[in-house]
């Protein structure tokens, strides 16, 4: 059930809502001690006594506690009230890079800054060992500040581990607006590596191959994979390769062009290894101008 305006969940108030997905509603609220507005994410009322949502819903708060960094969303308490479980975050001014998208491509120079932006968050998660598993264009709000990761709620260590007895999450998305809800799948399958589709463990080079998705959505203003239907999309992430962004938008620099590609490598080994990786490259090509040409990319780091 959302929650209506005045509500009141500890010292915080809230205000507004601000979104919902499969695993969490969103709303502002004012945090009455310090009378400053903030974000409550709590657990929907459906999934409160499901012991691996609230297993999830809490790892979400440790791995955003971690993750101190100027392009991830800062958490600043957690709570439970009359069986209701909430965070509360920062409250990001701004749009979505997927609002953003519905407006068309974004222009080169903000690709950049914002891909990097992106990749310094990105980086943050993956030195901490985590893994986001769920890297969106949804998932990402552009502030003022700079490009802000989201929604850690998928995110798992980096370090191999046992599988999950089942899944909770699979997204089933419309055109317009991927969600995350239950299912199979583990994350948003419009952005889901190979491996991740074929139920192999993700690492760090799973989300890079998510980055590249966004990248590619950034740069041309469509999404890398795209089908009439689930089964369709599914199999083009696994087996062709998305238009050129050459013959997209013919002005982007051909640097640019190769590091996402390998980006969106099939073989987690062909891809560049790290989110550093690719921050390094899109550096380069800002610094070098649109008409730069990118030397070749890092020798994989083979496992």
């Amino acid at each position: 059930m959302a929650l209506s305006s005045g509500t009141r969940l500890g010292p915080y108030e809230i205000q507004s809502p601000l979104g919902a997905g499969g695993m969490g509603e969103v709303y502002r609220a004012r945090d009455t001690r310090l009378d400053r507005t903030v974000a409550v994410k709590i657990l929907p009322s459906h999934l409160s006594s499901n012991p691996e949502a609230k297993q999830r819903f809490d790892r979400e708060a440790r791995t955003i506690s971690s993750l101190s960094h100027p392009n991830v969303c800062h958490l600043y308490d957690v709570g439970s009230q009359d069986g209701t479980n909430y965070l509360v975050m920062e409250y990001l001014e701004g749009e979505t890079l997927a609002d953003r998208l519905r407006k068309g491509r974004l222009p080169l120079e903000q690709v950049l800054k914002c891909g990097i932006e992106i990749c310094e968050g990105l980086e943050k998660a993956h030195k901490s060992g985590v893994i986001h598993r769920d890297l969106k264009p949804g998932n990402i709000m552009l502030t003022k500040g700079g490009a802000k990761l989201m929604d850690f709620g998928l995110a798992k260590p980096a370090l191999p581990a046992s599988p999950p007895s089942s899944g909770l999450t699979q997204t089933i998305a419309t055109p317009q607006n991927p969600l995350t809800t239950e299912g199979m799948l583990v994350g948003t399958f419009q952005y889901m590596a190979p491996e991740q589709l074929e139920g192999r463990e993700a690492d760090a080079r799973s989300d890079i191959f998510a980055l590249g998705a966004v990248l590619y959505e950034m740069v041309t203003g469509r999404r890398a994979f795209e089908g009439k239907t689930t089964a369709s999309t599914i199999a083009a992430i696994l087996a062709a390769d998305p238009p050129p962004i050459s013959t997209v938008q013919p002005l982007s620099p051909s640097a640019l062009e190769t590091t996402v590609k390998s980006c969106l490598a099939k073989d987690p080994d062909e891809r560049l290894q790290t989110v550093h990786d690719v921050k390094l490259q899109l550096k380069w090509i800002q610094e070098s101008g649109s008409s730069s040409r990118l030397p070749a990319a890092p020798a994989a780091h083979k496992p």
